[in-house]
């Protein structure tokens, strides 16, 4: 059995156009292959035999961390874990992260270069704080993105370190390996700590040799699978992460094992779709 803890969905009636204007915004190479509903979600994590997925919204304005809770509480079942989202121009951060805790939902996803916000920036430290007092699961945007220049260092792994060592009680989990087109500097700021890492848009896609020297480094208790769908096929990103981590007991932590241990039970209410 697998979680992937790192998918993205949208409501039924805004998913056509969220996917098309993400999709405007990157190479055709990485263009969506679900059309971005639940719906589409379920029936991949079928093909590909994954159990559970973790949807991470993004909030890219304040008026949007309501619905997006809203609508996240209104999706959690057994098999879909959502995870809300905040933004930094929030009146209360505190407060809202607070909510969504009282929520019951597992973790909060972030995105600096969608968002606007440096990592370790202080003005970001309340929110930290107040992730760490709920016991919130953080994950984070890290490294570069397809859609922003590459000198765009909003969400470097070093920044995201900083933040770890300043909140070490947060389970932070570090997207795309700790740092999409950073992989010298994971190397040098975040493997072999304490923060997750989760594998989405790196295997097959990052410089073999240094992905090696990750994956060598940093523990396997501390690693997730996660595809980034429905920007990469569910399916496609499994074969790939299994090939990529031969030892059968390494590879089941990663795929399922650690997920288990981060979500705890009762991740989602058990009811029918």
């Amino acid at each position: 059995m697998t979680t992937d803890f790192h998918t993205h969905a949208f409501p039924d009636d805004l998913a056509p156009n969220a996917i098309s204007t993400l999709n405007a915004a990157v190479p055709e190479r990485a263009r969506a292959v679900l059309d971005g509903t639940v719906g589409a979600l379920l029936r991949s994590m079928d093909r590909a035999g994954i159990e559970r997925s973790v949807i991470c919204s993004i909030a890219t304005a304040p008026e949007q961390v309501d619905a997006i809770l809203e609508w996240s509480l209104s999706i959690r079942d057994e098999r879909i874990i959502p995870f809300a989202s905040v933004h930094p121009d929030c009146d209360d951060l505190p407060g809202e992260v607070r909510k969504i805790a009282e929520s019951g939902l597992r973790g909060i996803k972030m995105h600096p270069l969608y968002q606007g916000f440096a990592t370790d920036e202080r003005r970001m430290w309340p929110f930290y704080e107040a992730v760490a007092e709920a016991g919130l699961i953080l994950v984070m945007h890290s490294g570069c993105d397809i859609a922003s220049p590459r000198d765009d260092d909003r969400a470097s792994p070093r920044r995201l370190f900083e933040v770890h060592i300043a909140f070490p009680e947060i389970p932070i989990v570090a997207a795309h390996l700790g740092g999409w087109q950073k992989w010298e500097e994971v190397l040098e700021a975040l493997a072999g700590t304490d923060v997750y890492l989760e594998t989405s848009y790196t295997f097959g896609v990052g410089p073999p040799e240094l992905v090696e020297s990750i994956l060598r480094r940093h523990a396997a208790e501390r690693m997730l699978f996660g595809s980034d769908s429905p920007w990469r096929d569910q399916k496609g990103a499994l074969q790939i992460a299994r090939f990529a981590i031969p030892d059968r007991r390494l590879r089941q932590m990663v795929l399922q094992g650690n997920a288990d241990r981060l979500l705890g039970p009762g991740a989602g209410p058990h009811r029918s779709r």
